[in-house]
Order: C-alpha cells, then structure tokens, then sequence
C-alpha cells in the first residue's frame, strides 16, 4: 500500500492570500501546502481519495491520478469537500462510491443539490453514490466499516471542536486530521499502526484542533511505528517543525508530511 500526500495545509492554504510572513515567503516547495488531502493506492491497484478539497483537479494532475474507486470524507468543511466537482472526469464509466458519516452525508446532499437531483441533459455533473457510513439508529456510535477491492477501511470517530468527525484505517495506515481530541474507544482502532497521520494546525493552542503538542502526546500514548504530520498552517516551516519533531526525543520517526510526498506502508 502507498500514500501520497496531496496537501497539507489548513483551510487557508500556504501561502495564505495576503500574507508576506517567512513561511508565505519561503522558496522552500515544502512550504507551499494545498488543501488536506491524500491517495492511497492498495497492493491491488485501489485507489482511494481522502477527502476532495478545492485544489483536487491540480493535486490530482501532479500525481498523474487517471481512475479513482472511492472517496472517503472526513466531514463536509470547505477546506475537504469544495473540489468533489471536479471528480467529473473519473465518474464517466461508473459512478464513484463517497463515503461518508450521515451527518456530512445530508450535508453534502444540501450543498450539492445539483449532483443528486435531476438537471438538464449535458448539465455536466460527477455521478456519485453517497453512502451513509453510520448505523440504522443515525447515533454514528459504531460507524461501519467497508472494503474496496481488498483493502478495508474502518471508520475511526473523532472530536473536532463539539463536531464528530471521521478518521480511518486502512490496514496498517490511519489518517486522522482535523480533529481537537480522539475519544478512547476511537484510541484502541488507532493502536499496531505502520503508520500515524495525524493533524497538527500550530504550536498554540486551538479549540477545534490538536497542537503539535497535543498530536505528539497522542502519538507517544499510541505508539505508531512512524508519524507523519498535517494541517500545518503558516506559523511553521517545515523545517522548523521537523527540527522541533526531532527535539520531542519520540521513539519512533516523526515529522510533517508536505505537499507530494509519496511512500510505502
């Protein structure tokens, strides 16, 4: 299995519009951070997209991404949702399986009402299947797990702020951004893990995300055998915040993820 990193950075992007801070400045390709998102391809060929934000169309471009079998949301902010159009081209022989909890499932329905109801011939819109990944009681306690081709994807919930929100595990990977806190029973699905990819927004502390601090604490109580970070806004460089991963003194490697980095787990 393989991920690549499309972005890595917050609702704003890096660099930020109107912003002439050290890291909005940086010459470093490693500053520049799109919207959060990732693809993971399975030893099968699946390739799974991890939310679609606003740069999808040039994420997908610089990885070369041709097909797609299915769309995993984390929840329906801008920053992870505003580039599900331009999944258009990849929906032309079948349609894309979004999955998704019922919460942002409704939203998406609401803020996409053009791609679920019925439009004028040619309109031109993505052919999604929405699947709702929450129980038939709608409580989303135990959001159910999928498989697509033979990878299976477990649903991992997760605070962000007083929003539930979903991480997942993909076999030995789990992807968990945007999130303040990660209830315990969410913690035991996120334990024997190749590899932790958690959100870390800044040094300060946040109401609805983790801090560097907070992610590197959470990281030490799970023990992943690598930690990448993400959802890094324009307060760190990316040197910086590996330098400061380094200085945590962590038993396993750790640093921030950047925008195209692709690698084995």
């Amino acid at each position: 299995m393989r991920i690549r990193f499309l972005g890595t950075g917050t609702s704003h992007g890096v660099p930020v519009l109107g912003c002439s801070c050290p890291v909005c400045s940086s010459t470093d390709p490693r500053d520049t951070r799109y919207r959060s998102s990732a693809l993971v391809t399975g030893d099968g060929g699946e390739r799974i997209l991890l939310d679609a934000g606003p740069e999808f169309r040039l994420q997908a471009l610089a990885a070369h991404l041709d097909a797609l079998d299915a769309l995993l949301v984390t929840h329906a902010h801008a920053d992870h949702v505003h580039g599900i159009d331009d999944v258009r081209p990849l929906t032309r022989g079948r349609p894309l399986p979004v999955y998704a909890s019922g919460l942002d499932a409704s939203e998406l329905r609401h803020r996409f009402s053009y791609v679920f109801s019925a439009g004028q011939a040619g309109g031109g819109k993505p052919r999604l299947e929405l699947l709702d990944l929450d129980g038939p009681d709608g409580t989303g306690s135990a959001p159910r797990q999928v498989s697509v081709g033979s990878l299976v994807v477990r649903p991992v919930p997760l605070s962000h702020g007083g929003r539930r929100v979903l991480g997942y595990r993909l076999d030995g990977l789990a992807y968990a951004t945007d999130c303040s806190s990660v209830p315990d029973s969410s913690k035991a699905m996120l334990r024997g893990l190749d590899l932790l990819v958690l959100g870390a927004l800044r040094l300060r502390p946040h109401p609805t995300h983790l801090s560097v601090d907070e992610a590197l604490a959470l990281a030490l109580e799970l023990r992943p055998a690598r930690l990448l970070l993400t959802h890094i806004c324009h307060d760190l460089s990316h040197e910086r915040l590996q330098s400061y991963c380094d200085d945590a003194g962590l038993p396993f490697p750790a640093g921030p993820a950047y925008d195209g980095l692709e690698l084995e787990v």
